[in-house]
């Protein structure tokens, strides 16, 4: 029997291109996970990436029937600082220009990004559910002629060469070859445009994946890839970096937080070990088209 591909209905291609792509989109659509959800509500911004920055200590005293929601609050502010982060090494964007958001999730850093530079941006997903979620977000937020998901593939993503003055991923590039995926992004990418992406990659210095890192692999339907290979794949497609920064020791308390609160999902002790061990490092890249 012959299974029907997705397509895009923005391209008419077909978007999920293997059987490892599609287990990813289903694991995508049917996550409903509260670490997720719950922390959007908070403002409405839907992040699907981890937290930067000390959180108040404060909020773990807080009396009992509040203690909860001031945890939850706590998180998204991290959250929502490490999206701030990344936002900052996009250099000079202004109003005229696009952006592309890949691996877009439920959309919270492209609201992120129009809000802070007026521009218009687009986000792609392999995920039909978080694309529909993140169009009726923009919608209800008034910026949908600005702001638009679509249904497409990453390493293929059908826009026009050359058009995109700022590309990012966060915390997706671990779903892709990288080589494939940077060579789509210098494609779209103006020369001088950045690329900017924050990831978790295991440490080369320590050898293979460490046995936290391969659960959190395991967790996710994910496949970190060593430090190394980022800037291989960097180099080969006409993208020099321009900065990089270790932020694990900055991510550490937001896991600490995280895995005293009600939405933990089990996770949160790999993530903590493979940091504290070194065999698992969470960096910014920025790098120019040249």
């Amino acid at each position: 029997m012959t299974t029907v591909q997705p397509r895009s209905a923005d391209t008419d291609k077909p978007v999920l291109r293997s059987a490892y792509q599609r287990s990813v989109a289903e694991y995508w659509n049917t996550e409903a996970d509260p670490v997720n959800l719950r922390l959007g509500e908070v403002d409405n911004l839907f992040h699907h990436h981890y937290g930067l920055g000390d959180y108040d200590p404060a909020v773990l005293e807080a009396p009992a029937d509040v203690r909860d929601q001031a945890i939850i609050n706590e998180m998204h502010r991290l959250e929502t600082a490490q999206a701030d982060v990344l936002l900052d090494h996009l250099g000079d964007v202004g109003p005229q220009d696009k952006l592309l958001d890949a691996g877009c999730g439920r959309g919270g850093s492209s609201i992120m990004a129009n809000l802070r530079f007026g521009c218009e941006v687009d986000g792609v997903s392999i995920s039909e559910k978080q694309v529909a979620f993140a169009n009726e977000e923009a919608r209800r937020r008034g910026v949908a002629d600005k702001v638009r998901y679509h249904f497409r593939n990453m390493l293929d993503t059908g826009f026009e060469t050359a058009s995109r003055k700022a590309i990012w991923n966060n915390e997706s590039t671990m779903y892709v070859d990288l080589h494939a995926l940077f060579a789509e992004h210098a494609r779209q990418l103006v020369v001088g445009g950045r690329y900017v992406t924050i990831t978790g990659c295991y440490n080369d210095v320590t050898g293979g994946r460490s046995k936290a890192v391969s659960q959190i692999d395991q967790h996710y339907t994910c496949n970190i890839h060593p430090r190394s290979e980022y800037f291989k794949a960097m180099q080969a497609n006409n993208l020099v970096p321009i900065s990089v920064i270790d932020l694990t020791a900055a991510t550490i308390p937001y896991w600490e937080l995280r895995a005293k609160s009600s939405v933990a999902t089990g996770i949160e002790g790999p993530f903590l070990t493979a940091y504290r061990e070194g065999s698992f490092h969470y960096l910014l890249i920025a790098a120019d088209r040249v």
